[in-house]
């Protein structure tokens, strides 16, 4: 109850307490950062009669009474017919009109005077003297005189002048001078940069910096400029306001690449410069901009701290709605506001016609740069002596993007600048993490002034070269409206140590990047890879267990987990594949199709995750491949001789005279048609590699869709005159190389089978032909306990015989008028997948003991006439062993034929091991060829396609790419062949020299 007595007690003073609150909110100063808008954009010629341009706000100001502009614009002068009675330098002067009886104004403003006869009075209200005479306003020694004189100095009295630097005519002296001495003398006061000043403690440091440190090059310069001018602008900057003192301030901070050093005295340029910031806070802030000071030049965003610089890049969306219309380019509309060296503004400039490029370069590509869009790159080597010739006058800019505001009126936003050479407090803060970055405002191109020493002709010692100018865009995230956040450049200087101007070069180069938040599409790609990769992981552990239980095994050991990582290689291959592939054509159909601005291709940072991807699905799909290879050169492999002997022979035996008969031998040579049929078919493919290689690059390169990958949305199939400027996108060259390789070889593929082996030749059927036509079977094990069998047991009994009998049985074949050439009677089934009993293989493996070739085995022979007797004894009770079990001629060694489950077709694993029995697969889809390149054409293919897209993300040259994926597929095939051929040599006992 306290509580809310309490609590009605001080209600009525609620509002009360709320309008003291308000009022303190409005007194006190800002805190914080201001978010930086756009302003107006003006320009001297936008200014009235009544007004000028006010170079430090960029804005028009009024003049006073009795003021107009003055000729270029940038200050107030008195109108014709009145005189100066105060003029300190800074943005106000004021003015009085002079007595009828003196109508003419002096040539410095400051007196009314008579003109002489003969004289006439200008427009702006001064005296003209006739062709050869010159007007003598004062006497020999300043003092004024009631009626001008056409005729020469020399003749006035002194009073308030002094030589001009010429010393052909007297002028009146600076007005720092009269106002510290009343005279031209300084005396015992400040006298710098030609300036004289009061000697009042603690106004500005008593001694500058005027040495020059150039970083990387470890070399210093007394500049001649700075000993000049530095301390002179800084202290008309203070006292005065003097705009362009406090512009040629700014502008000596931003040739020592605005660094600041907080623990020693602020005695250097930028060290002045923020003495006279804090100093000038009573002077107000322009365009509510707390960093930009009334008098001051803006070289500073606000006072730094964490996060700044992301609020300043990342604002509020620029108005602007950008599109991909095409024949309708955008274009980045850049103005620059130019300073000379001294302070005086210069023009406003458009950066079109290579404003801010040092190389050289056509009109067309030099604009190039800033269409909307279009990332551009650029680069030349320059000679030094080139730079000093042309950039003898130093001049600086302050950058910004124009657009039209709400009211319809041109509005300007400034752009920041990132410089990578600014240090605070001696690190070079700018080229760490963005959160300690300190962004600036004002730079320049080439620098041939600081380094000057002794005096301001002679050649500068050390320059500063832009080297690297990048201007980056941003896209706002998930914008379908074309928004993009303020654009803001980055810019790096190299120092270059004058030595052979003729022989030294700089490499130049400028650049437009495109970036956009990836962030979601990064989390996108990861969880399609470990969505991806999870069932890789399931299915690579299927084909482990389908292994194991094909080898005879059960325990998990080290073979199983090295087993376990090669299938996982390959299946996880696939999954970089796909994934990378889908991203490919992503960008590439998005991004060429879009026409309002939702999506930005990636930069070259920003494809190094990309690239990974790719090369490691390269490299596990090579490691499948080399896996894949490895199977199919070691399998083994028997070839079953059907045919029986016809008839006997008799032969006597050597050393003696005895006659006996034996079985007609079998010719061999069936054997070896079948063997060299089985070699040859071991690297077919279902895709001509030539026909495939020419015609991806007849498409890329002589189509033009080559052109398609350059990171330009408006490109076409014809190269055009901003391709050399316009670099091509790693992801768009992959997306566009995988699509086209695929495609074509999809295309092959399906032609094969479709048309080519349907309608002209089908080389795996013809083998199996020429096995049932030999009578040869063969016999292959892909695994101690797997393989398969192609049944070429001819129907007709034998196969041994002449030309006249083979047509006859054929034609018989072709009639009907005899069995079906399948295993089971009545069925046409050649082809099977056989999963045997341990039993069946442990005597497999009795019996081809002595068919292991090797040195090891070779040496332990006594003679090569034993071990060829050996082999061949192996060789005949192979055969037998065989026949006989597939005749099912022994007791305990039989087999059934059947189908294998859906299931397990799906899974490609059989779910029942053989126990007593083994177990014939019915296999319709010739799945032999898995040992073959034949059966394995999408890894081929696909492994061709990672090949060709590697080299070219290295090399950028799919001519390049082309020839080394075809020289790479003919060193894996001639691998292939070469070790195949040994392989089947070895194990059929079939001589080498007969595979051809």
């Amino acid at each position: 109850m306290a509580a809310a007595k309490l609590q009605l007690h001080w209600l009525p003073l609620a509002p009360l307490f709320l309008l003291l609150v308000l009022m303190l909110l409005l007194l006190l100063p800002p805190i914080g950062h201001s978010i930086i808008h756009s302003v107006s954009f003006k320009s001297p010629r936008d200014c009235t009669k009544k007004q000028c341009f006010d170079i430090s706000r960029m804005a028009c100001r009024p003049c006073g009474a009795n003021q107009q502009t003055s000729p270029d614009g940038t200050s107030c002068v008195c109108q014709p017919g009145y005189k100066l009675i105060s003029n300190n330098g800074g943005p106000f002067i004021r003015c009085e009109k002079c007595p009828v009886t003196f109508p003419a104004v002096t040539q410095d403003g400051w007196s009314c005077i008579k003109c002489p006869s003969g004289a006439t009075i200008d427009h702006q209200g001064k005296c003209r003297c006739s062709m050869g005479h010159i007007l003598m306003e004062r006497s020999i020694n300043g003092a004024p005189l009631i009626v001008a004189q056409c005729e020469p100095c020399y003749v006035s009295d002194p009073a308030f002048s002094m030589p001009d630097p010429s010393a052909k005519q007297c002028v009146r002296c600076h007005n720092a001078f009269i106002k510290t001495t009343k005279s031209c003398d300084c005396k015992s006061n400040v006298l710098t940069g030609g300036l004289c000043f009061l000697s009042q403690p603690k106004v500005l440091t008593t001694s500058v910096v005027t040495n020059i440190i150039y970083a990387k090059v470890s070399f210093s310069v007394s500049s001649a400029w700075f000993i000049s001018h530095l301390k002179a602008s800084a202290i008309a900057c203070l006292r005065f306001a003097n705009l362009t003192a406090c512009q040629a301030l700014g502008n000596m901070c931003v040739m020592t690449m605005n660094s600041l050093n907080m623990a020693t005295p602020p005695n250097d340029a930028c060290g002045l410069y923020q003495t006279i910031f804090k100093r000038t806070m009573h002077l107000g802030i322009v365009n509510s901009i707390n960093s930009w000071r009334k008098t001051l030049p803006w070289l500073y965003y606000d006072g730094h701290v964490d996060g700044l610089p992301s609020r300043i890049l990342r604002q509020d969306p620029f108005p602007t709605v950008f599109h991909f219309k095409p024949y309708e380019h955008m274009e980045l509309q850049f103005v620059i506001a130019k300073y000379d060296a001294r302070g005086y503004f210069l023009n406003w400039e458009k950066v079109t016609g290579g404003t801010l490029q040092l190389c050289p370069d056509t009109m067309t590509k030099l604009n190039t740069a800033y269409i909307f869009g279009i990332t551009y790159q650029q680069q030349c080597t320059l000679p030094v002596s080139t730079l000093l010739s042309k950039y003898r006058d130093i001049q600086f800019y302050d950058m910004y993007m124009l657009h039209i505001g709400e009211n319809g009126e041109e509005q300007l936003h400034p752009i920041a600048v990132r410089n990578l050479n600014l240090q605070y407090n001696g690190k070079f803060v700018n080229q760490g993490k963005k959160k300690s970055w300190r962004l600036t405002r004002r730079f320049f191109l080439v620098d041939t002034l600081t380094g000057r020493e002794v005096h301001l002709n002679s050649q500068p010692k050390v320059i500063r070269v832009a080297k690297d100018i990048k201007i980056r865009v941003n896209l706002v995230p998930n914008t379908l409206q074309g928004n993009i956040f303020p654009p803001f450049l980055t810019i790096s200087y190299a120092n270059i140590k004058i030595q052979n101007p003729e022989e030294q070069t700089v490499p130049i180069s400028f650049s437009v990047e495109y970036e956009m938040d990836l962030s979601t599409a990064y989390q996108n790609t990861e969880i399609a890879l470990g969505f991806l990769s999870g069932l890789s992981t399931i299915y690579s552990v299927l084909k482990t267990a389908s292994w194991k239980r094909r080898i005879g095994s059960q325990m998990i050991d080290i073979p199983t987990i090295l087993k376990f990582l090669l299938f996982y290689a390959g299946d996880l291959a696939n999954t970089f594949f796909v994934v990378t592939f889908g991203t490919g054509f992503y960008w590439l159909a998005f991004f060429k199709g879009q026409q309002i601005v939702s999506v930005l291709l990636p930069t070259s940072s920003q494809e190094m995750y990309f690239i990974f991807c790719v090369v490691s699905a390269f490299v596990l799909k090579f490691l499948q491949l080399l896996h894949k290879l490895g199977i199919q050169l070691t399998v083994d492999i028997f070839f079953i001789d059907w045919e029986r002997p016809k008839g006997k022979i008799v032969k006597s035996i050597a050393g003696g005279g005895d006659i006996k008969t034996a079985p007609a031998p079998v010719s061999i040579w069936r054997t070896y048609f079948v063997a060299n049929e089985w070699n040859n078919i071991q690297t077919i493919r279902k895709i001509n590699p030539i026909f495939q290689i020419v015609v991806v690059i007849f498409i890329l390169e002589v189509v033009g869709f080559a052109n398609l990958t350059s990171m330009n949305p408006y490109s076409q199939l014809k190269r055009t005159a901003e391709s050399d400027v316009v670099p091509s996108s790693h992801i768009l060259r992959f997306g566009m190389a995988s699509t086209v390789w695929l495609t074509v070889g999809i295309i092959q593929i399906v032609f094969c089978a479709s048309i080519y082996e349907r309608f002209v030749e089908d080389r795996i059927s013809q083998f199996i032909d020429v096995c049932s036509i030999s009578n040869i079977s063969v016999m292959i094990f892909s695994h101690r306990c797997f393989g398969y069998y192609i049944h070429g047991r001819s129907v007709h009994g034998h196969a041994d015989t002449n030309m006249e009998e083979m047509n006859l049985n054929l034609k018989r074949e072709a009639e009907n008028l005899c069995g079906q050439r399948g295993l089971v009677p009545n069925t046409e089934n050649e082809t099977f997948q056989i999963f045997i009993t341990k039993k069946i293989r442990e005597q497999y493996d009795k019996i081809r003991e002595p068919i292991h070739w090797s040195n090891r085995f070779i040496q332990h022979l006594n003679n090569s006439d034993d071990a060829f007797e050996r082999r061949v004894k192996a060789y005949n009770t192979t055969n037998k062993f065989l026949g006989s079990f597939i005749d099912h001629a022994i007791r305990d060694m039989d087999y059934i034929v059947q189908d294998k489950l859906l299931l397990e077709r799906i899974i490609d694993m059989e779910l029942h091991e053989p126990a007593d029995k083994t177990i014939f697969y019915n296999d319709e889809h010739l799945s032999f060829t898995d040992i073959l390149y034949y059966g394995n054409e999408s890894t081929l293919l696909i492994f061709d396609t990672l090949f060709f897209c590697v080299v070219d993300l290295a090399a950028k040259n799919f001519i390049l790419a082309a020839f080394l994926t075809y020289i790479q597929q003919k060193i894996i095939q001639f691998i292939r062949v070469a070790i195949g051929r040994k392989n089947v040599a070895a194990k059929t006992l079939v001589d080498e020299r007969f595979l051809l």
